[in-house]
């Protein structure tokens, strides 16, 4: 994002005659470094050194690739396998027809705007000001990175509940933060709320929720966010709230915003996803909900990191939310998928693990004889080559080594695709497990 313009300095000699190119350089090598070639006029070398020396190829990525390469059902990355609305579809089409192809305002059409502040009030009785609260962004990553780039400070702590999201860490990082992991309890993944009072400290500056929640599918209720306001309130900490599932929310419970938690309200910035509620995670559109003064700092961030979202695609999604069926169905939408999923694993020696939100799943193989000796990355590739199904890890979500013989399945798949999935699993009760049926 910014240049490594804060390298130590280096010396560097050149000779240059009239009409000649540079003759020489030098310079100092260093670790997690490494030169990059300048244009062929110049015979000198630039010094790069990493910002972000310990990020490397995500999990993902190279789940996805051997999934592929062994021909396997990948249930690892998180997005659909089936095509969104049709209806969607024509809107935005109809859009860049209508020349919404040039610059939206920079804080978002102000339709759009609107459908979010009316979709919030109607979930959850409280109006944002769609003009000073509600800003569009070009997906709920960049919202994350520009809503962190806003709050935190060189020196600055950044509480963040593990497992999390693999961009939190290194957008604290970039932002000359440093992240204080803090563990949600192990097994059931609730958070520590003792755990979480001991890690804030005179330099805390910004608290990560996630509801619901990546990878583990649980949701915080209205009692843990009254918790948290009561812990944080003597304290000038803002809370990140990463609530980019929130219409998949399942079993008839209900999704608690902290946009909506009076406490809370004041210091919240709420980041929200039409990707993921639209099933058009490739769009990379979403959006931010903060008071007014938050909002003022979150949008000189945005202004200079993207400025502002696709026009036509906004537009389109604002005509397309005139009806609010989509989002309103979206959970009975995907519990289906997980009820289905379920069923299937229960016939299966993978022993799940509750789902209450999101569309994730996760399960435990320590009783799959195949499995249970194996690290969780180790597993989730056997399980790829062998058996045909790709998962996810969960150890990578930690930021120190962390097994727990858990691994991650995401069903927005077709039912089709589930089932076909299923049937491989189940062939690991002839591997030495049993079902738990």
């Amino acid at each position: 994002m910014r240049g490594a313009r804060n390298a130590a300095p280096h010396d560097i000699s050149c000779r240059q005659a009239r009409g000649q190119a540079t003759r020489s350089a030098a310079i100092r090598p260093r670790s997690n470094s490494f030169s990059v070639s300048l244009n062929p006029m110049q015979d000198a070398t630039l010094l790069l050194s990493s910002k972000l020396p310990k990020v490397g190829t995500t999990i993902f990525t190279v789940m996805s690739a051997l999934a592929q390469k062994n021909g396997a059902i990948n249930l690892g990355q998180g997005f659909p396998d089936f095509e969104p609305d049709d209806r969607l579809l024509d809107r935005v089409s109809a859009a860049m027809r209508a020349g919404h192809n040039q610059y939206p305002p920079m804080a978002g059409n102000p339709l759009l705007r609107q459908r979010v502040a009316d979709k919030f009030a109607s979930v959850h009785g409280v109006r944002p000001d769609w003009e000073h609260e509600v800003t569009i962004t070009s997906g709920a990553t960049q919202a994350i990175l520009s809503v962190i780039m806003a709050v935190v400070r060189a020196g600055d702590e950044v509480i963040v509940l593990e497992p999390a999201y693999d961009s939190y860490v290194p957008n604290i990082e970039l932002a000359g933060g440093r992240a204080v992991p803090v563990g949600l309890r192990p097994g059931d993944f609730r958070p520590d709320f003792a755990a979480i009072e001991q890690a804030l400290t005179s330099r805390t500056r910004l608290v990560i929720v996630n509801t619901p929640h990546n990878p583990s599918g649980r949701i915080w209720r209205r009692n843990d966010w009254d918790r948290l306001g009561e812990i944080l309130a003597s304290r000038p900490v803002f809370v990140l709230s990463d609530e980019v599932y929130e219409h998949m929310v399942y079993d008839g419970e209900s999704h608690v915003s902290a946009g909506a938690v009076p406490a809370l309200s004041g210091r919240s910035f709420v980041v929200s996803s039409f990707g993921k509620t639209l099933h058009v995670t490739g769009w990379k559109l979403g959006s931010v909900i903060a008071p007014p003064a938050l909002t003022a700092e979150f949008r000189k961030v945005h202004q200079f990191t993207v400025f502002t979202a696709n026009s036509a695609m906004q537009q389109g999604i604002a005509d397309y939310l005139g009806d609010p069926a989509p989002w309103q169905q979206l959970a009975s939408f995907y519990q289906a998928r997980r009820d289905r999923f379920l069923a299937g694993l229960a016939a299966t020696p993978l022993r799940a693990l509750p789902c209450e939100g999101s569309y994730f799943v996760c399960a435990r193989y320590d009783e799959v004889a195949a499995m249970r000796d194996l690290p969780e990355r180790e597993a989730c590739e056997w399980l790829t080559r062998e058996i045909g199904v790709a998962a996810i890890p969960l150890s990578p979500f930690y930021s120190a080594p962390t097994e727990q013989r858990i691994i991650r399945f995401c069903f927005a798949k077709r039912q089709t695709t589930l089932d076909q999935a299923v049937a491989r699993l189940a062939s690991l009760c002839s591997m030495g497990g049993t079902s738990s049926r």
